[in-house]
């Protein structure tokens, strides 16, 4: 009996089965639920190329998903978060695409100019492009929900304070900036000016719409914040 109650005594090595198995578990529950909320994504992204625009309803998305209702609610309290969930992706992927054109260039300076006039492009009103996330729901957002216009760009703000920062340490950029600072204001005016270039306007002659290029854009901002 002694020997039985030194073995029970004995603590096993790291976890128990028990604990194995739940864990299991709530892995394959996991994968399961990130299976099902990114067949609903996918299926908002396609209604979205399609219709180019994002005037669709949470019934399509769970007709073209081939999920439940029920299943959607379970993920998403509605069509804002979904947006929301395929706007902060759209950055991400955005945001990628503007560092591997940004890493290209081997100059600080020619490095900060690509992702700005790239971020210009991405955020302009495009027809034949199909952004709509970016140039119907963004401004919308930006409006109603701007903590989560922030929380969204974050990834993007990160990439942008980093080549203003490298800028800095080569001395390409006057002493004293911000690079976060600097940054969060180019972001905005930049990405503010794409969306209102989009618009009509009209040159002081009055000769017609005359919209915003990457290349004023950047002649702005470089004058902002670089040496003479």
């Amino acid at each position: 009996m002694g020997n039985m109650d030194e073995v029970l005594s004995v603590p096993g090595d790291g976890e128990s089965w028990k604990q194995r198995a739940v864990e299991r578990s709530t892995r394959a529950a996991k994968l399961r639920a990130e299976q099902r909320v990114q067949r609903f994504l996918d299926a908002a992204q396609a209604i979205i190329t399609e219709k180019g625009t994002i005037d669709f309803t949470v019934q399509e998305v769970v007709d073209r998903s081939r999920q439940s209702l029920r299943s959607f609610y379970q993920h998403f309290d509605g069509k804002h978060e979904l947006l929301l969930a395929l706007f902060e992706d759209a950055l991400r992927r955005a945001t990628t695409q503007i560092a591997a054109a940004a890493g290209a260039q081997l100059d600080p300076v020619e490095a900060l100019r690509t992702s700005v006039q790239l971020l210009f492009e991405l955020s302009r009103p495009d027809p034949g492009a199909r952004r709509p996330l970016f140039t119907e729901f963004a401004p919308r957002l930006l409006l109603a929900h701007p903590a989560e216009v922030r929380r969204a760009h974050l990834p993007l703000l990160d990439l942008l304070a980093t080549l203003i920062r490298r800028a800095v340490n080569a001395g390409r950029i006057r002493p004293g900036t911000e690079p976060r600072r600097i940054a969060a204001i180019i972001m905005e005016t930049v990405m503010f000016s794409a969306h209102a270039s989009g618009g009509p306007g009209a040159d002081s002659d009055g000769a017609g719409p005359r919209p915003v290029t990457a290349d004023e854009i950047w002649d702005f901002i470089a004058h902002g914040i670089t040496g003479p």
